[in-house]
Parts: C-alpha cells; sequence; structure tokens
C-alpha cells in the first residue's frame, strides 16, 4: 500500500486515536406531496414487519478512544459515562477483484453504561460531508440520551476520512489554492478558470498517488466497506442510517445488500441523480436558511454581532474578499461558518456565542479565534479525503464559464454563500467524469426520511426524488421534516429521535409527512 503519508490536519484524528490503544430539482412521478401532519399517528400495514438486526457474534477489537476523540474535535469534556471506543478492520480495495490488496477502515463505537450489552448496534454513515466518527460523537456529547440507552452507534468512515487509513495526496500549494478559491493565487485572473487550473493539478496529483485504486471511492465501494463489517460481525440482518451524502451510501448498499437490512434511514439525503449545479445550488439554500435562522437566535441572545448579525456577517465575507482580513479568504471564512452552521454536535445552539464572538473579534481585528474555528472546520469537512471522495461522486460540473456566470447570479440570489459556492464547483472540474450509482429496484423494508429546512450541507431538495426512488423500489416510507437549522436531523431533533427510536424497535412508521418543531 502507498497511503503512508499522514494529513497534515484531517488524518490527524486517525493517527491519535491510534495511538491510543438548487436549481431545477428531479422530481420523479412517483413522489407524491402530502398536507404535513404534526405529532400524526403512525401508519399502519398489513405487511409483516422486517427480521430485526442482531448482535455482533464476533465483535471488533474496540480500545476506549474518548479523550483524545472530543480533544481533537473540539467538543469539550466528554459527558459523564460516555464511552467512545475505536478500531479498526481490513476490507478488500475491490471487492470485484479489479484490483487487489486491502484497505483499513475505521469505525467507532459510542455507548453509554446504561446500553444494553445484547443490543444490536445501529451503523451510522455519513459519507463525506464529514467523517461519520466525527458525526457520531458530535450526536455523543449532546442530549442524545434517547438514543445511546437503548443500543450503541457504530460509525463507519468513508475511505481516507476520519478514522480510517488517511489520504494526503494534494501538495501544500494546491491545497491552498482550493480552499481559497484561488483568490491569493499569483496572477489569478478569473476565478472560475485559475480555480479549474488548481483543479487539474490535484486531480493529477490524487490520482498518480492513488494509482492503481484512484476509481474505488465511489458510494458502491463505501457500501462495500460496510458490508464487510456485517461479515466480520457475522450477522444477517444490519440497522443502517445515512445522513447526507451517507445516503448515497446507504442506498447503493440497499442496491447491492438489502437483503440484508433491517431498518434504513436516510437523513437529509442529497437529491438522487442531480448534477453538479443543482446540487450546489440546494447547498446554497440551506446555508442561507440556516445562516438567517442562526442570525435570528443570535439576536435574540444579544450576541456581539450587534442588531444585525447576518448583515454583519456578510459585510465581513465581502471584506474578506478584498483582502482586508489578511489571509484569510472569503471563501476560507465561508468553509468555517457553513462548518460551524452544519456541526452535527447536539448541543449546537448553545454555542451561537462561539460563533459570533469570533466574527466580531475579526472585525476588530483580532483574528486568533477565528483562525482556529477555519482551520477545525477545514480539516473536518475539507481534507484530501473528501476531495477524493467528492469528486469520485461528482457528477457534471458546470464549465468554467458557465461557474462565472453563476458566480454572478449567485451573487444577488444569495449574497453570502452564493458567489464562493459558483466557484468552488470548478474544484472537481477536471475529475474524470462519472455515472451516478444505480439505485435499488426492488426494497422490500420500510424506510424512514429525515429532513431539514434550513439544512447547511445538503439542503432541503433530496427529499423528492429518494422518495421517489424508495416508491419506485416497492419500499413503504415516510418522511418527517424537521423546522430547525443544522445538519444531521436525527442529532438535532428530539420529535425526529423519538420517531428515530419507534421505528428502530418495530419497524412502524410515522404519519408521512410529519413536521417536527424546530
Amino acid at each position: 500500500m502507498r497511503w503512508t503519508r499522514a494529513v497534515v490536519a484531517a488524518s490527524t484524528l486517525s493517527i491519535m486515536i491510534a495511538g491510543c490503544g438548487a436549481g431545477p430539482s428531479d422530481r420523479p412521478g412517483v413522489a407524491v406531496e402530502r398536507a404535513p401532519a404534526v405529532g400524526g399517528p403512525a401508519t399502519t400495514s398489513a405487511a409483516a414487519a422486517p427480521p430485526q438486526a442482531e448482535k455482533p457474534k464476533t465483535d471488533l477489537s474496540w480500545r476506549d478512544c474518548t479523550t483524545p476523540t472530543v480533544d481533537l474535535l473540539g467538543l469539550g469534556p466528554a459527558p459523564a459515562g460516555l464511552v467512545l471506543e475505536c478500531a479498526e478492520y481490513s476490507t478488500p480495495i475491490d471487492g470485484s477483484g479489479g484490483v487487489l490488496g486491502s484497505f483499513r477502515t475505521g469505525a467507532m463505537r459510542a455507548r453509554l453504561p446504561q446500553t444494553p450489552a445484547d443490543a444490536a448496534p445501529l451503523v451510522l454513515t455519513s459519507g463525506s460531508d464529514r467523517s461519520s466518527s466525527a458525526t457520531l460523537a458530535g450526536l455523543a456529547v449532546g442530549p442524545a440520551g434517547g438514543l445511546l440507552t437503548t443500543r450503541p452507534i457504530v460509525a463507519v468512515d468513508r475511505r481516507g476520512l476520519g478514522t480510517s487509513q488517511p489520504i494526503d495526496c494534494l501538495p501544500p500549494e494546491i491545497r491552498s489554492g482550493l480552499a481559497d478559491n484561488a483568490q491569493f493565487a499569483p496572477g489569478a485572473g478569473d476565478p472560475a478558470e485559475a480555480v479549474t487550473e488548481f483543479s487539474q493539478d490535484a486531480v493529477i496529483a490524487c490520482r498518480d498517488f492513488l494509482h492503481p485504486y484512484e476509481g474505488t471511492f465511489d458510494a458502491p465501494h463505501a457500501a462495500d466497506d460496510i458490508e464487510q463489517l456485517r461479515k466480520q460481525w457475522q450477522v444477517d440482518h444490519i440497522d443502517l442510517l445515512g445522513s447526507g451524502n451517507g445516503a448515497k451510501v446507504a442506498l447503493s448498499y440497499a442496491r447491492r445488500y438489502g437483503d440484508h437490512l433491517s431498518r434504513l434511514v436516510l437523513d437529509s439525503p442529497e437529491a438522487i441523480g442531480a448534477d453538479a449545479t443543482t446540487r450546489a445550488e440546494q447547498q446554497v439554500q440551506g446555508a442561507e436558511a440556516a445562516l438567517t435562522a442562526f442570525a435570528q437566535r443570535c439576536t435574540g441572545i444579544y450576541c456581539s454581532l450587534g442588531a444585525n448579525p447576518r448583515a454583519a456577517i456578510n459585510d465581513l465575507v465581502n471584506r474578506a474578499s478584498i483582502g482586508e482580513l489578511g489571509d484569510i479568504s472569503a471563501n476560507a471564512l465561508l468553509t468555517g461558518i457553513s462548518g460551524f452552521l452544519g456541526s452535527p454536535r447536539a448541543d449546537q445552539t448553545t454555542h451561537i456565542a462561539e460563533l459570533a464572538d469570533a466574527l466580531s473579534a475579526a472585525d476588530r481585528g483580532d483574528r486568533g479565534a477565528l483562525n482556529n474555528l477555519i482551520l477545525r472546520e477545514s480539516a473536518a469537512t475539507a481534507a484530501d479525503g473528501q476531495f477524493v471522495n467528492r469528486c469520485t461522486d461528482n457528477q457534471t460540473p458546470p464549465s468554467p464559464t458557465r461557474a462565472k456566470e453563476l458566480s454572478t447570479e449567485w451573487g444577488q440570489k444569495y449574497p453570502v454563500f452564493g458567489k464562493s459556492a459558483a466557484i468552488a464547483m470548478m474544484d472537481c472540474a477536471a475529475w474524470p467524469a462519472t455515472d451516478a450509482p444505480p439505485m435499488p429496484t426492488q426494497l422490500n423494508l420500510p424506510v424512514l426520511v429525515l429532513s431539514g429546512v434550513a439544512d447547511p450541507v445538503v439542503g432541503d431538495g433530496g427529499k423528492a426524488s429518494v422518495t421517489g426512488v424508495l416508491g419506485a423500489a416497492g419500499a413503504r416510507h415516510a418522511s418527517m421534516t424537521w423546522h430547525g437549522w443544522g445538519h444531521p436531523v436525527f442529532s438535532h431533533s428530539g420529535c425526529a429521535q423519538q420517531a428515530l427510536l419507534a421505528y428502530l424497535k418495530d419497524a412502524k412508521l410515522p404519519a408521512d409527512a410529519t413536521a417536527c418543531p424546530a
């Protein structure tokens, strides 16, 4: 294996823990929208309930990693009794045999003292949005007792992320150029063209580094890694929750290994079959909505951003774009903001002052706290592993000319995030085009779908296409919409958690189109 170098920031968690022992949306004709029902009765069906997931017969070699995890993720002291455990297991690089060799996949388990020892785990994947282990840790440090008191949760990190074998393929200057949308690149002209040039160099570097297995980082291969865990556990059925990009991984698992699923939850799923422009606009819409909700809450607690926090943030982004924040580019600033808004930590709303104070201090010339925030969120959401996985999953990026046009259009339509998001679409412009992974064609399983109206990670445009796919596959399904801000839904909404618990217990779905309050 050639993956021996460590990522400077993003792989720090893996190394230290190891040492511790919307544009037009795709709406298939089968998708049906109903009037929302708040607290409606659970749906009933004469269909037999699917089999229950089983407790592992042969478990992984878990080791405690609670303290290094919460420290490195900036989550503060772990709640009393919380246990985070890390382990690795070997997975084939390519199950089809096209590429020989194995890969080290990382997993993390969360439990409490009262978690039943004989309970089957819930398997979690958040795909490439943020490492699954970080998503689980964020959930676990908050008021998640309702989930963890009933069963352990096991997060499986996607290849190159979190506790899995790291990827360090981008030269520092290329990594910085992409992170800054080429704002500080010497002699850079049009940003879209400049980022496209960085993309070409980045793709050459990473594909050369990964050769001959550069094509094994898509969602179906991530699903294979989860199936390998099931085999190592020696169980017939698992419960699987996929959030954001991880919903694509979960659907790939359902396509390939649906007979081994007991429960399937899709939380804040990406749109199915959407091109890069559509998905980017949906994400921008969600980010703008989350920022508005954050600003309202910020005003309510008289935060340091003043009477109009949204305007203050917009002004700071504009200042960064013309170099008035030193070496903090506009895109890096927005990475820090969107990463904070999309943090999975269940107590996120109690940390509003943290972001507000960092931004207001930077406005006064003290950029220390903001720099730390950007470094933390960039490591969590924009590491080399994310670049490889996201570009592998990417479909039909726009041309540089179109990205330039969209930077103007979106800059007016979405004043905080729009311009930078349009340019950032060119990050994967040079990656070879890939087909969208095939979706399940037959799924005899009830499926719970969660979504949020102000999701800064994927937006709220994916639900209709996902429920359409489920309906076409014959799967009974019900959707719940959370009217709060953040990502994913299950880590923030107590209402959604209660529905999730009921579903995991006996496969009963809530009333379709149920609304959860903020």
